[in-house]
Formats: structure tokens, C-alpha cells, sequence
């Protein structure tokens, strides 16, 4: 239930018969952590049909649990099916094999060459599926001299330079407060995956594999770091939420010691500022009239527009500057963002029915299209709720899936 001093969120329920653009799309999906799970939730949104292969003590999300509740793996493993089986068994290869005939897209994150080491290394994979696409996901990439080092995102996070830009400069660097490289890199590997279907089912190409490191996509999203070092001889500094780009550009406090946050990196929007506090003589002041003179005395500006918001409430700020046109917004937790009314007008957040909770507040599909949108079809499933079904796909009598839950080879719920 939501606290007393927070609206109800909008009530929503599952829709499994809803199709997609992609029903009847088969994805097995190895992968452990954020990045995979990411990935085959953006697949399965759309509706394809995402096969998770879990090991006897279910994928490391299951254990992210807050008060006992697996909030981790309800948000992205929603819509999927759990096939728990032991991967030792002598049994366990030819079970994964006989799950890729008819697949589209086949998704591991184990350290690289592992999947070699099984038997079950890419060419193989594609002799039993030759349309396949294999989403290969570590954390430095397929080759290289890292290739081998463990794939965790936080060391991602420090190696590609965003740890060291990230926090004020009189501090330590700040890592992220989540899972930022494994996130980008989801996002990106769902992309490429489509990339590679499309080749596939488009252009009449053959399966292929994307080696899909977490450092490559986060790194992307940086920007121009080296080449902005190669102009500068200079090494990004930390600066907090000020810009080393444009200015204005930071978070202000609150006459009620909340916190807004204010950008205005075009030239007419920082005038717009300026004028709007009152102050437009400073708009032909030699210390703010470009935006490089601006980003120089970024400091100065700050205390100029701080005092003005220091004398207003967030909303009146809010309010103030909207009604000047001003690109303003409150900084949110997670309580005021579940109590504004655009999050409640597009179901950004609503409760769905839970066996844990009662009501869990989910995410809304990401991305909206107007002719074929996603949609949250079934719950996160249970470990190896759905292993009898799959087993039974894949061509196993039943004779032989009894037979495999006895020898250890299979779980099911």
C-alpha cells in the first residue's frame, strides 16, 4: 500500500493475450545481472517470447531482495518464462541445444570463453540455428587484453572515465547510485539485436554474434572526452551539477529546503534567465554575455540565480520560472516523483496485482508507439515455473522430463 500522504497510484492488470510487433519471436536468454535481464525486458515488452534459463539457485536478481521481495527481478524479468535447470549436469549442454532450433536470439553474459569451454561456442550454436543472433555480454568485450576480467559494471564505471568527472572537486569521484553501465549497455544491446534481426529477416543475411561489453556503450555516452582533451590539454574537472559546457546549469535550494534544477544552454534561454530574475542589465556584462563568458563565471551565476530561488518555495520556482518560459524543474526522491500528477496522467508508475504485496508499483513501458505498443503481459515469473512447458516445447516427452527432474538435471516450481 502507498503511504498515507501519497495518492494512489493507477491500478493496471496483466494483459498476456495482448500481442506485439514481436509475438512469436523465441529469445533463450542465459544471462545473469542487470544488463541481460535489461535487455530481453525491452524484448519481451514487445512480445517476444523470452526464455529464461536459470541456474538451481535462480538468477542473481532473485537475491536483490528488499524486506524479503524480489522488487529487482519483478521490474526486469516481468513477462518472462523461467526454465531452472543445473548447469554441471552432464545433461546440461544438450538441453540448451535442443532450445535453439526455431530461436531468433540467444543472450549470455558469462566471462568470456566460457561458452566455448561447454561445447557451445557461437559456431556451433549457429550450425543448429544458422538465422540466430547471439548477444555475447561481458564487460570488456570478446577480445583485448581484459577480456578475461570480471565484467562488473562499477568497475566499467571507473575505467571509462565517468567516476572521475562525476562529484565536486574537492571530494572523492562518485560512482553512480545504480546500475548506469549495465543499463546503457542493455538499452544499446537490445538495439543492436534488432539491428542484426532485421539483417536476418529483411535483407536474407545469416545469424551473426554482438559482442556487447558494458565499457563500450557507457563510454559512448561520455561524449567528447578525448577529443575535447586533445584541444584543451585539460582533464575534466569535477564541477557537480554545474556544466563545463554551458551555464546556467545546476540544482538551487528552496526557500523550503527542497531543490530545483535549472539548465539553459541555448543563448536566448540564459538571457531569458536573467531577465526573468530581474537582473537584464546583466545580459551585456562582459563576465555573462556568451556562453563561454558564462561557463568562466559559472560560480558568480550561481549565487545570482540562488538568492532569487533561495526566496521561493520549489513550486513557486517551478510555477515563476514555467510561467516565463524558463526549462525548470523540481529535484525529486522517489516520494515526490510517485505524487506528480504528468507521472499519474501517463501511468508512468502504477500497482499491479502481486503475491508478495498485494499492489506492486511497476514501471510503464519505456518507449510508446502509437500503432503497435508494448505492454506488461504476466508477472516476474517463480523459478522454474515454466520448465515442464519449455521442456515440452523443445521436443522432451514426458517421459523424459520426469526423468530429468529426478536426476537433477531440471527444477520445477
Amino acid at each position: 500500500m502507498s503511504p498515507p500522504d501519497l495518492p494512489p497510484l493507477p491500478k493496471a492488470d496483466y494483459t498476456p493475450d495482448v500481442p506485439g510487433p514481436l509475438s512469436g519471436l523465441k529469445v533463450v536468454d542465459l544471462s545473469r545481472l542487470v544488463a541481460g535481464n535489461l535487455l530481453t525486458q525491452h524484448l519481451v515488452d514487445f512480445g517476444a517470447d523470452v526464455i529464461k534459463v536459470e541456474p538451481r539457485e535462480g538468477d542473481t536478481l532473485r537475491h536483490w531482495r528488499v524486506k524479503g521481495v524480489e522488487t529487482t527481478w519483478k521490474i526486469h524479468s516481468r513477462g518472462k518464462r523461467s526454465l531452472c535447470m543445473e548447469f554441471r549436469h552432464e545433461g546440461a549442454v544438450d538441453l540448451i541445444r535442443r532450445l535453439i532450433p526455431g530461436a531468433a536470439m540467444f543472450v549470455e553474459s558469462f566471462r568470456t570463453g566460457t561458452l566455448e569451454s561447454m561445447g557451445l561456442g557461437p559456431e556451433e550454436l549457429l550450425k543448429i540455428e544458422p538465422r540466430l543472433v547471439i548477444v555475447r555480454i561481458s564487460g570488456w568485450g570478446q577480445d583485448g587484453p581484459y577480456r578475461r576480467r570480471p565484467g562488473f559494471g562499477t568497475l566499467v564505471e571507473g575505467f571509462a572515465g565517468f567516476a572521475s568527472m562525476n562529484g565536486f572537486a574537492d571530494r572523492e569521484p562518485v560512482l553512480p547510485p545504480m546500475y548506469l553501465a549495465d543499463s546503457i549497455a542493455g538499452l544499446t544491446g537490445a538495439f543492436a539485436a534488432m539491428a542484426a534481426l532485421r539483417e536476418v529477416e529483411i535483407n536474407g543475411g545469416k545469424g551473426q554474434v554482438i559482442d556487447l561489453p558494458l565499457l563500450d556503450p557507457l563510454y559512448n555516452s561520455l561524449g567528447p572526452q578525448a577529443a575535447n582533451y586533445r584541444l584543451t590539454n585539460v582533464v575534466k574537472p569535477r564541477t557537480g551539477s554545474r556544466s563545463t559546457g554551458s551555464a546556467p546549469r545546476n540544482v538551487y535550494r528552496t526557500k523550503d529546503d527542497h531543490w530545483v534544477a535549472l539548465s539553459a544552454s541555448t543563448q536566448p534561454m540564459a538571457m531569458r534567465v536573467l531577465r526573468s530574475i530581474g537582473r537584464g542589465e546583466l545580459c551585456d556584462d562582459p563576465r555573462f554575455k556568451t556562453n563561454e563568458q558564462r561557463v568562466a563565471h559559472g560560480i558568480e551565476l550561481d549565487e545570482i540565480i540562488g538568492a532569487f530561488v533561495a526566496e521561493r518555495t520549489q513550486a513557486e520556482n517551478v510555477a515563476f520560472f514555467e510561467k516565463e518560459e524558463v526549462t525548470i524543474g523540481p529535484v525529486y526522491d522517489i516520494t515526490g516523483f510517485m505524487a506528480d500528477p504528468h507521472v499519474h496522467a501517463r501511468a508512468l508508475v502504477a500497482d499491479y496485482p502481486d503475491e508478495d504485496m498485494g499492489e506492486f508499483p511497476m514501471h510503464a513501458v519505456p518507449v510508446r508507439l502509437s500503432g503497435t505498443p508494448g505492454a506488461i503481459r504476466t508477472p516476474a515469473p517463480r523459478l522454474g515455473q515454466h520448465t515442464r512447458d519449455i521442456l515440452a516445447e523443445a521436443g522432451f516427452s514426458e517421459v523424459e522430463i520426469e526423468a530429468n527432474l529426478a536426476n537433477g538435471l531440471a527444477r520445477s516450481e
